[in-house]
This record gives C-alpha cells, sequence and structure tokens, in this order.
C-alpha cells in the first residue's frame, strides 16, 4: 500500500470511527470538538467578549447540536472575506416523546415522533439503542450532557407475512401513531407505568431520576459502520447524511491549518442542526447562527458594519450535504442526462428553482478549487417531474448575501436507517475542501 493510499485508508476508518461516536447531533458534535481541541482550537463562549489572535483556531457550539470552528486569518476581512464550509449534524430518525413509556398487550413500549423523513420500513427489525442529551437539576439552575445507551434496548418488530399477506406485493405501511411504538420491556407488576425509561436514563447518568428535568433523544440501529464489496470499495452506516459531510469540513479544516503557517483569510467551518426540518431555529441554517458568528469574527478584528458587508460580498460558502448516486436498479428515477456515480468525486447540485444555491459562477469556482485540489468533480440535476430536496445553502446564502455552491458525496439508500457510499469519495471531498480552506 502507498503513502497516500495508506493516509486515505486512516482518513475513512476516521470517518468510520466519527459515525459510530456519533448517534445524535449533540454527540456529533461533541466529538468535533474533541478533535478541535486535541489539534489546538480553544472554545469559545458566546455570553463572553471575544479576543481573537490571528494564526489561532477557535469554536463554539450552541445548544450542544450546532458548531461553528474558524482560525483567524492576518488580513481585513474586507480584502479576504470568509472561506465557508456549511454541513448539518441532525438525521432523520425516531425521537422518543416525552412522555411515550406506556404498556399495552404485556409489553412496554416508547412512542416516538417522526423526525425528518426517515424510509420509515428500514427501522423495523433491528436492534435499537438511544441516544441524545439529557437536561438535569443542577442545584438551584440546569445542565445538559449527552447520553448513549449503546446496547440492545429497543426494537420495531415486523408482523408475521402469515398476517400481513400483502406486505411483499404493497410494501410496508406502518400505521405512524399506532404502529411505531417501540418494544423496550416485558411489562412487569410493580414498576410505576411510564417509570422504566427514567430508571435506565439515570442509572446511565449516574445521577437520581429525579434529576432528569428534560430530554432529547434519538433511536438509532446499533450496526456499527463498515467497509463492504468484494474490494471493500464501499461503506454502510447510519447518519452518513450527513455526518459523511461533517467529518470532511472537520477532517479538511484540520488538515488545512496543520502546516503551521497563519493564513491571511479566515477559513470557518459551521455544522448546523435541524436541516431535516426546515432549519428554521437557533442552531438551523435560517437562523442567527451563522450571522451572528461572523459578525462577531468582524466586530473582533475592529471593523465597522459597511467592512462587514464587503467582507461578505468576498466570501464563498460551499455547502456540502450528501447527493444522490445512480442506482441501476431504478435508472426511471434519475435525470437522463445528469448520471452521477459513486467513487467518481463530489457532485455539485443545482436547481434553477433555487432548491440548492448554485449558480454558474459558483459551480465554476468550485470546479477551479477540484482542478487545483487534483480531483474530479460530477454534476447532478433532479428529474423535472420529481420535486427536488433542499439543504443550507439557499438560507444561508440568502441571508448574508454570500456566493455559494451546494455540492456532496454520492450515496445510496439516503435517508435509511442504513446507508452506503463509496469509500474512496470521502478522502477526495477533504482533499477538494481543504484546497478551499487554504485559499483556492
Amino acid at each position: 500500500m502507498s503513502i497516500e493510499e495508506t493516509l486515505r485508508h486512516e482518513r475513512l476508518t476516521d470517518l468510520l470511527d466519527y459515525l459510530d461516536a456519533s448517534p445524535s447531533p449533540w454527540h456529533a458534535v461533541a466529538e468535533a470538538a474533541l478533535r478541535l481541541e486535541t489539534a489546538g482550537f480553544q472554545r469559545l463562549l458566546e455570553e463572553e467578549a471575544w479576543r481573537l489572535e490571528p494564526g489561532q483556531g477557535y469554536y463554539l457550539t450552541r445548544g450542544g447540536s450546532a458548531l461553528c470552528a474558524f482560525v483567524a486569518g492576518t488580513a481585513p476581512l474586507e480584502e479576504k472575506g470568509f472561506q465557508l464550509v456549511g454541513a448539518h449534524t441532525d438525521s432523520p430518525c425516531l425521537r422518543v416523546k416525552p412522555q411515550g413509556e406506556h404498556v399495552k398487550g404485556g409489553l412496554v413500549r416508547l412512542g416516538v415522533e417522526i423526525y425528518g423523513g426517515p424510509i420509515l420500513a428500514t427501522w423495523t427489525d433491528r436492534e435499537l439503542g438511544l441516544a441524545g442529551r439529557l437536561v438535569l437539576r443542577d442545584g438551584g439552575g440546569l445542565r445538559e450532557r449527552p447520553i448513549k445507551l449503546e446496547r440492545p434496548l429497543l426494537r420495531l418488530s415486523n408482523p408475521a407475512i402469515h398476517l400481513n399477506r400483502e406486505v411483499n406485493s404493497k410494501g410496508l405501511i406502518l400505521d405512524k401513531q399506532e404502529e411505531l411504538p417501540l418494544l423496550l420491556a416485558q411489562a412487569e407488576a410493580g414498576l410505576p407505568e411510564g417509570r422504566l425509561l427514567l430508571e435506565l436514563l439515570a442509572a446511565e447518568a449516574e445521577v437520581e431520576p429525579g434529576e432528569i428535568l428534560g430530554f432529547d433523544l434519538c433511536s438509532w440501529d446499533l450496526q456499527p459502520a463498515c467497509f463492504w464489496g468484494a474490494g471493500e470499495e464501499f461503506i454502510a452506516s447510519g447518519r452518513l447524511d450527513n455526518l459523511a459531510m461533517c467529518h470532511a469540513g472537520l477532517a479538511a479544516l484540520l488538515l488545512a491549518t496543520d502546516e503551521g503557517e497563519v493564513p491571511e483569510h479566515t477559513p470557518v467551518l459551521v455544522l448546523f442542526d435541524h436541516e431535516e426540518v426546515g432549519s428554521q431555529s437557533p442552531t438551523g441554517a435560517d437562523g442567527s447562527l451563522l450571522p451572528d458568528l461572523l459578525e462577531r469574527i468582524h466586530a473582533a478584528r475592529g471593523g465597522g458594519r459597511e467592512s462587514f458587508l464587503r467582507a461578505c460580498n468576498r466570501s464563498f460558502l460551499v455547502s456540502a450535504d450528501m447527493a444522490h448516486a445512480l442506482h441501476p436498479s431504478y435508472l426511471r428515477w434519475y435525470e437522463p442526462q445528469h448520471h452521477v456515480f459513486l467513487n467518481q468525486g463530489p457532485v455539485i447540485k443545482l436547481n434553477s428553482n433555487l432548491r440548492y444555491a448554485t449558480d454558474g459562477a459558483s459551480q465554476a469556482r468550485f470546479q477551479l478549487i477540484c482542478e487545483k485540489a487534483e480531483v474530479p468533480v460530477q454534476r447532478y440535476i433532479h428529474r423535472t417531474d420529481l420535486p427536488c430536496g433542499t439543504t443550507i445553502g439557499p438560507m444561508a446564502s440568502a441571508r448574508l448575501g454570500i456566493r455559494t455552491v451546494d455540492v456532496g458525496n454520492p450515496m445510496h439508500s439516503m435517508h435509511s436507517v442504513r446507508e452506503s457510499a463509496g469509500a474512496r469519495d470521502p478522502e477526495l471531498m477533504t482533499r477538494a475542501l481543504s484546497t478551499f480552506f487554504q485559499g483556492a
């Protein structure tokens, strides 16, 4: 194995480790923060005044599920602008209702809400864990902490084909209210209804049940991320959409700033939450997170409002979210002239109705970035007779007037509990984003 192949394999293994460590947005942010601190980035708090030193890396979190990281450049921002990469930490899943625990048919079940747009049938007959955050009583105040129950705890069991005899001809259709609750335990006499989950959470967190005042909990498939295929040319995991792009942005920022040189420009990574449900939140791309961050970086450098607007005009945002790779079994759902393929590099995503923020100028710039990085590039457009999804690009771009390109790595099974992608593409995207962060 060559040195280049060894590095590629190490970074790919690092991606799989990041996926396994991040079953919820709160864990994805905590893991990213740990990696940034290990690399020497300093944490900033939004409630404090900021003092920024050129060449120093900084990061902040908001709500525990969104993260921003940047390196302060030496050049005036109105001359160089910001080099921005954005992605999102959330993925479609089944989230536990606050009082979801109940007994039915002799079994304890957890009621769930559908978060985002998961392929519901893929959640059946899998052993699921729980992960997210707890909000705990802390004296007269509150404190938050991530929690991860990493053991086979829950199941969404299918009925037998002898009962649901049309499942193979009409597909599995689940009643969202009555049939989605997850099985947790055999009901036992003496345990008050609604108490079991609280006891499990308290034991895992090593607190008293009465200290838990709130929680946000995601179910997740316990099968680890892995390589697959005859030549291990593919990877499979939950939450590839969009943690694979979070990892690429994070790895690219660390790679681009590992040279020890103080950059002139200011590279910025923003990992938003709530993309899958519209981004309208304090941690979402349609909220104040990115404008607040950029204005505060600029203010800490002593700039005024006019120079901030000039800085935004000189900035560029790469919105990174996974893309639809061609699947040979479903050719009818793809635009014939815009097929994209696994393991053939980053995908530029276009939509004239602005579901993506890419325009002719921004796609051309990203192509030049890829050429400099010696990375191939592909282009994707949705079929005209199918509604197109969207991502953070249009919202973040519109709020600040920053030219934006929407890109992503190609994948299969998007929004399944278990997704798949090419094993070569993560390294290609990381190289492209690192070249961008270095000033391309």
